[in-house]
């Protein structure tokens, strides 16, 4: 299994190039770990980072729509060389969040990068946005230039609650031999 997607990440280059990193899997797994990572490191390399959970985010946009000044916010989250967006997929979102959103995914394009952590894949996308047009619009750019990884494994949060017989999840074989990231599509460049 080759692991040169943990250089390429670790070395910041997709931030140098404005590109993005894409982190799936279940919850429990380590995405929004790694993503935090990635932004400590970031921002000691001396980059302007922001991180924020997709329904902060939706909220901090659609006030800002509400009070006429939402040119002035997408600008301001244009500026951070990274934006971490944790947790795409736990909340739906209506038409206009998901055309916010999209603004803005629009306005980073090949400018800055974004992280961001999902436990949806990418066909489920749509549900996410309530439209699968606008799902296919922000796919499209957040993917053009970007590394996916795709982290299989059990739950740590459950994983220590089940080992002291607390908690009882079924477990595949998978599951207890895939506990490292799956580097998945290493780029679609």
């Amino acid at each position: 299994m080759s692991h040169g997607w943990r250089r390429e990440l670790a070395g910041l280059g997709f931030v140098e190039r404005g590109e993005n990193a894409v982190l799936l899997g279940p919850p429990g797994v380590g995405k929004t770990h790694l993503a935090v990572a990635l932004a400590v490191k970031a921002a000691e390399a001396g980059h302007r980072v922001l991180f924020m959970t997709l329904d902060r985010l939706v909220g901090t946009l659609m006030r800002a729509r509400q009070e006429n000044r939402l040119d002035r916010q997408l600008q301001q989250l244009t500026y951070p060389k990274v934006l971490v967006l944790d947790e795409m997929g736990y909340l739906p979102m209506t038409r206009e969040e998901a055309s916010l959103f999209f603004r803005l995914i629009n306005r980073r394009y090949e400018r800055a990068s974004t992280i961001l952590t999902s436990n949806k894949s990418f066909m489920d996308w749509g549900e996410i946005f309530g439209d699968q047009v606008i799902a296919t619009a922000i796919l499209d750019r957040l993917l053009h230039h970007s590394t996916t990884l795709n982290i299989k494994g059990e739950s740590y949060r459950l994983k220590d609650k089940r080992r002291a017989g607390l908690v009882t999840t079924p477990t595949t074989k998978e599951d207890e031999t895939s506990h490292a990231p799956d580097p998945g599509p290493m780029s679609a460049d």
